[in-house]
């Protein structure tokens, strides 16, 4: 089985970034447009996030053919993608038909670099957990947390981590009054709302905002420490003690990271990930000009997966191997 530890470029990368100047740099991405991930039955994930978490699909493509080969680096591929709407966010699921990539491991803990989520908003906790319950979802924290009143920048926030039919993360989070966007507190009558953000594991928060702050252009927008029973409990991670940075862009969901400051035994993304595995996410962000995206990417020596750009996109590694795709507006 192909498994080997991703080669951060973190450093290198933090390093390049500290030269940058504004004057030398805008900012790459305006948006982030969707949030991609890739699951084994295409219709029995479209049913799962139409039924359960209230999702609309929009539109169904089906793509093969060498562009897209040489786009997420996988030969022969022929894919079908579902473009799923919640509220105003999107998310793609994506089905290889050809080639079937790996499964996803079945030890994967929530401190694995290769953890990521999108955080679905509901409007009533206690209701949402009990449809989710109804609907016999796979748990991933061992019930709804709510995060304490000493920890000043997460008080009063409730989360739940569950699992979609092939193991992805899911999380259904609730904003107090005086957290969150305000678009979360308009007092609608539907369980769930929208998709928040999506979260990443990361290995070093400094590196990762040399990635995504410094050349990519997002907005760090909160940070906190969480630990404790409750985060313990949220993320299923005994001892769990998290650096938690939240970053947008112009519009659409936000990019967190989670570091874990401890227990500081998760494993690397695998190296030899390809867009077809179970693992894969990917989050697409719009630019402006996606060829000086690239241009100022190969200079920050970026790992590239596309060959260059290819439908007015590129798709990219941050430090940890996360998938990012730009498009060109």
């Amino acid at each position: 089985m192909r498994r080997r530890a991703f080669l951060s470029i973190g450093i290198l990368l933090t390093l390049l970034c500290g030269a940058l100047t504004a004057a030398d740099h805008r900012p790459l991405v305006t948006a982030v447009d969707s949030i991609g991930l890739t699951v084994s039955d295409l219709d029995r994930s479209v049913e799962f996030y139409s039924k359960v978490l209230s999702f609309e699909k929009v539109l169904e493509t089906e793509a093969a053919g060498p562009e897209y080969e040489h786009l997420e680096g996988v030969f022969g591929l022929r894919t079908r993608t579902a473009k799923m709407r919640l509220g105003n966010e999107y998310i793609e699921l994506t089905e290889f038909l050809a080639p079937r990539g790996l499964p996803a491991p079945v030890d994967t803990r929530a401190n694995d670099r290769w953890f990521q989520h999108i955080a679905i908003i509901t409007s009533n906790m206690d209701r949402a957990y009990k449809w989710l319950r109804e609907n016999k979802v796979q748990y991933a924290s061992t019930g709804p947390q709510r995060l304490p009143d000493w920890n000043e920048n997460a008080a009063g926030i409730q989360a739940f981590y569950f699992h979609d039919p092939d193991g992805h993360f899911l999380e259904i989070l609730a904003f107090p009054p005086d957290k969150g966007n305000a678009e979360w507190h308009q007092g609608s009558d539907e369980l769930f709302l929208g998709i928040d953000h999506t979260a990443i594991v990361i290995s070093g928060t400094d590196a990762s905002l040399g990635f995504y702050r410094d050349v990519l252009g997002l907005q760090v927008v909160g940070e906190s420490e969480n630990y404790g029973t409750e985060q313990e409990h949220l993320n299923n991670v005994f001892g769990a003690r998290l650096r938690i940075t939240s970053l947008r862009a112009a519009s659409g969901p936000g990019v967190e990271f989670l570091e874990y400051l401890t227990p500081r035994d998760g494993r690397p993304y695998p190296a030899d990930e390809k867009a077809n595995d179970l693992i894969h996410w990917q989050t697409r962000f719009l630019g402006t000009d996606v060829a000086q995206a690239a241009q100022d990417l190969r200079k920050f020596r970026s790992a590239f997966v596309s060959t260059g750009v290819v439908h007015r996109s590129i798709v990219v590694r941050d430090p940890d191997g996360h998938a990012v795709q730009i498009t060109q507006q």
